[in-house]
């Protein structure tokens, strides 16, 4: 399995955690199953809103963001694009900061911890580490390869 595919599978799993999140905090699940942890006080709190939508919205669209990414980068002329791997870099690294401000307030602010929310950052980490291994890898496969650009433009003397 490569990073990529390895980075689309634990995406996928982290949308079905955020939309399980979602449909609670829309109302269509009336209890979230929480064996250790205070689920039910972090989603009720006031910090599991940001900019009027729920914070498991955002993270949904996050993982799908991610998932859409990291599939079309397993394809075609994606799959050896550097770019790919740099956007991937970038977003799961974005993840890892605001997924890190949700557990500081978890801890700080609201004294109470969701499992679901640990369970979501561990994913983001994951994903991030996997996403600098293959952007790591890209950049080392294009210094190994000379560029054949410039030796045919170089002439003898």
């Amino acid at each position: 399995m490569s990073r990529r595919q390895a980075v689309a599978a634990i995406a996928f799993a982290g949308i079905f955690i955020s939309l399980y999140l979602t449909l609670y905090k829309l109302g269509i699940i009336g209890n979230l199953s929480c064996s250790v942890g205070s689920c039910e006080t972090v989603n009720t709190s006031r910090w599991a809103m940001l900019l009027g939508l729920p914070v498991a919205v955002w993270g949904l669209g996050f993982y799908l963001a991610t998932f859409a990414l990291a599939f079309v980068g397993l394809r075609g002329r994606w799959a050896a694009h550097r770019g790919v791997s740099l956007g991937l870099a970038a977003l799961t690294g974005w993840g890892v900061l605001f997924s890190a401000y949700l557990t500081w307030l978890e801890l700080f602010v609201i004294h109470a911890i969701c499992m679901w929310c640990v369970v979501s950052a561990i994913l983001v980490v994951v994903m991030f580490v996997l996403a600098l291994l293959d952007w790591r890898a890209e950049r080392g496969e294009r210094a190994a390869t000379p560029d054949d650009g410039l030796r045919s433009r170089a002439r003898p003397a």
